[in-house]
């Protein structure tokens, strides 16, 4: 399963940074690709929509679902 979510408040690389490890706290074993500057977040691998929108809302970003 791959999917692009959208991903609203990063600022930096940082941001993309902390919104990677949260994903993949949650949904271990995915890959994970975050750009700050597109604002998105592209997961590959088995995982639950619900799961990294509560990730990415825990780490304090906007989750805009998939795109």
């Amino acid at each position: 399963m791959s999917k692009i979510y959208k991903v609203s408040g990063m600022t930096c690389g940082g941001c993309a940074k902390s919104v990677t490890r949260a994903i993949q706290r949650v949904a271990e074993g995915v890959t994970v690709e975050v750009s700050h500057e597109a604002g998105e977040a592209r997961v590959e691998g088995p995982h639950e929509p619900a799961d990294i929108k509560r990730a990415v809302e825990d780490a304090g970003f906007e989750f805009g679902g998939a795109s």
